[in-house]
């Protein structure tokens, strides 16, 4: 009987360990996963401070870009025209007032469309290769180099948030080549595909040495801003032979 009993305390006390250790195991687990849990919601609300910071960076820069851009056409363009016109218009020649006034009509157009960048309100209004194509022509028109665009696929619709940040990555990538690379030829290629698109900006500039890109803060930037929007970037150049930037964006409704 005691050998009996002994048997069943000692079944009950390793039950009872066991029911310890699995309800220990049990109280482990359910820590891990609330801290795993609240590390990804740290790292959710990171990931979300980076994309806000640099919408708000992008936006920022955009309107300092553009006014810019109003003080350069306000002093070059609007600012000769209306010279013109009030020559034209102080004139007692008929055919030279006619023309005063068609200057004064064409001022009112030139103000009006710069009254439409001072805001990112055209950021929704614009397709991401209509922004292309402008900036293009813009550097054709200056005479800066030469310029060429080339669209293959169906373009896809893009969220303002993520035209936003590309149409700033555009600008420095241009601004880059403009500032240093003086090239000859610019050429923008638009891929879109069925699951992203792809951008490529070339030019047959200066080039410059890929392995020294780290003492600089401008291809980082570009890389943490493309990485925000789920992108990625590849840079190739070769010294006296031009670069070539690629910039890939998955499509998000793909």
């Amino acid at each position: 009987m005691e050998s009996n009993a002994s048997d069943l305390f000692v079944i009950v006390l390793m039950g009872f360990f066991l029911m310890l250790i699995m309800g220990s195991f049990i109280v482990v687990m359910v820590v891990i996963h609330r801290q795993k849990q609240l590390q990804n919601k740290q790292r959710l609300a990171a990931v979300q401070a980076e994309f806000e910071k640099t919408i708000l960076n992008a936006e920022k820069e955009i309107q300092e870009n553009t006014l810019s851009h109003v003080g350069r056409e306000l002093h070059d363009n609007i600012g000769q025209l209306l010279s013109l016109a009030k020559m034209n218009l102080s004139s007692s020649k008929p055919e030279k007032v006619s023309e005063g006034k068609s200057m004064m009509n064409q001022i009112i157009k030139e103000v009006r469309a710069l009254s439409k960048t001072l805001n990112l309100d055209w950021v929704e209004t614009i397709s991401l290769r209509e922004f292309i194509e402008k900036e293009l022509e813009k550097l054709q028109s200056a005479e800066f180099c030469q310029t060429h665009f080339n669209l293959k696929g169906k373009e896809f619709t893009l969220d303002k948030d993520r035209k936003l940040i590309l149409i700033r990555i555009l600008q420095e990538c241009l601004n880059n080549a403009i500032k240093h690379a003086q090239p000859e030829n610019i050429t923008i290629s638009m891929d879109f595909q069925d699951d992203q698109l792809e951008i490529r900006i070339k030019d047959d500039g200066k080039g410059f040495d890929t392995s020294q890109e780290s003492s600089g803060s401008g291809m980082f930037n570009l890389k943490n801003r493309i990485a925000t929007i789920g992108g990625n970037i590849q840079v190739q150049s070769i010294i006296g032979k031009g670069t070539d930037i690629k910039l890939s964006l998955p499509n998000s409704i793909a």
